[in-house]
């Protein structure tokens, strides 16, 4: 990753900032959303779960092993690459252990539960202070597992646009929800949609920080054997994310014909993007 151009520090970065403010419009949609139906949902989610399933294994640990067997040779250079993604596997893993189960995004609940927080705010009077409580901590929850999200959105993104532009989009897609988590409770909590819509944006900006902040205690140390390392422990990373929280999200919003179809969007859209990007390059 030699010679980074300022034109395309500032697309990956633009393309970070737009994944993780998604947030926002979770919360936006949550205020105005007026119905049960989230069949729309259910595919998003499980087309988010397709690109990223699909791009993790047939791109990314493709790349990875590319920069570690040019060091160690294939052989070697494949077991890194193992490592290293079952790296990333284990670290969101442990980050997941430790946040609470009541605040955790990974930690789904019923959609009849998602249903109940659209009642009105009068329903939920004797609780606000808890339900202000699981809004903030579900915030806290969500900015940490989005330092890593914007770390891998950022960094693929400046190796290889092509790559970039889906991870983006899918992150984005799965950061819908994970806004409605923040944005709901808050807001009947305190009857204030400013302040809900703030928390779940605040939540978001956590991708570009962590991009920012890896990027640049990284960047001295940037080599094959650094983006070896990143490439594979972000495809375990992403892999993670597919099957703990977005497939569980999308058979609860939806069942298993609209989770099948959102998969098989997911993976079609991204493999045909990818033979067209190498077609115009």
């Amino acid at each position: 990753m030699e010679n980074i151009t300022s034109e395309a520090f500032w697309t990956a970065l633009l393309l970070t900032i737009f994944a993780g403010l998604s947030t926002g419009i979770g919360a936006t949609l949550a205020f105005f959303s007026r119905t049960n139906n989230y069949t729309f949902l259910s595919i998003g989610l499980g087309f988010s779960a397709g690109v990223m399933v699909y791009i993790s294994f047939v791109e990314i640990l493709v790349k990875a092993q590319q920069s570690f067997s040019l060091l160690y040779g294939n052989l070697i250079g494949e077991g890194l690459t193992l490592v290293a993604f079952f790296g990333g596997f284990i670290l969101t893993f442990i980050i997941d252990q430790i946040i609470p189960k009541d605040v955790n995004p990974h930690e789904l609940k019923p959609q009849k539960e998602f249903n109940e927080l659209q009642k009105n705010t009068e329903d939920f009077s004797p609780n606000k202070q808890a339900l202000k409580r699981t809004g903030i901590f579900t915030a806290i929850a969500i900015t940490i597992h989005n330092f890593p999200e914007g770390f891998a959105t950022f960094i693929t993104s400046l190796d290889d646009l092509s790559l970039g532009i889906p991870i983006a989009l899918a992150i984005a897609i799965h950061n819908i929800p994970e806004g409605m988590a923040i944005s709901l409770p808050i807001y009947h909590a305190t009857g204030n949609k400013k302040k809900a819509f703030y928390y779940a944006l605040g939540s978001g900006i956590a991708e570009p920080i962590g991009a920012l902040v890896g990027f640049f205690l990284l960047l001295p140390l940037m080599g094959e054997l650094t983006l070896g390392i990143i490439f594979s422990m972000v495809a375990g990373i992403m892999v993670y994310i597919s099957f703990d929280e977005l497939l569980p999200a999308a058979r609860i919003y939806g069942n298993e014909h609209t989770t099948i179809l959102g998969i098989g969007l997911g993976m079609g859209v991204m493999a045909f993007s990818l033979l067209l990007f190498k077609v115009i390059l």
